[in-house]
C-alpha cells in the first residue's frame, strides 16, 4: 500500500487522482489532500519540506514531483507502466515539465471550490 497525497484544491491534480483510481483495480494507493490532518501529519512524520506538488508516501519514504508520479505510473494497469522509464532521466531535468504544469495549474485548470462526494467503495480510498 502507498499515499498519494495530492492539492485538493486543483482541478488537474483531482483529475489525476481520478485517473489513477481507474488504473488500480487492486488499490494498492490511498489518497490524502495535502490540505488535510491527514495530509498535514504525513508530511509532519516524513519531514518533507513544504511543497504543494504531489507526494507519494511508499515503503517508509516519499517521493515528489516527476518522481512521485512515475514511481505511481509503474504501479498503474495497462501501458502507463512503461512511463517509468522515463526514472532514468535526471530528476531535474524531468522536473522542469513537471514544474511548468504545477506552476500554472490553476490558471490552465481551476481551482475547486467543493470536492465531490466518490463512491462509498472509492470513498474507503480516503485518508
Amino acid at each position: 500500500m502507498a499515499i498519494v497525497l495530492f492539492d485538493g484544491q486543483c482541478h488537474f491534480c483531482d483529475a489525476s487522482v481520478q485517473f489513477i483510481i481507474k488504473r488500480d483495480p487492486q488499490a494498492y494507493f490511498q489518497f490524502a489532500s495535502l490540505q488535510s490532518d491527514v495530509g498535514k501529519e504525513l508530511l509532519a512524520r516524513y519531514h518533507v519540506p513544504p511543497t504543494d506538488s504531489i507526494v507519494l508516501v511508499e515503503n517508509e519514504s516519499y517521493y515528489v514531483q516527476s518522481t512521485a508520479a512515475l514511481k505511481i505510473a509503474r504501479r498503474l494497469q495497462g501501458g502507463w507502466r512503461f512511463a517509468y522509464l522515463f526514472i532514468v532521466v535526471p530528476a531535474s531535468i524531468r522536473n522542469i515539465a513537471y514544474n511548468l504544469i504545477a506552476k500554472n495549474r490553476y490558471k490552465w485548470f481551476g481551482k475547486k471550490e467543493l470536492c465531490e462526494l466518490p463512491s462509498a467503495d472509492v470513498r474507503q480510498r480516503f485518508l
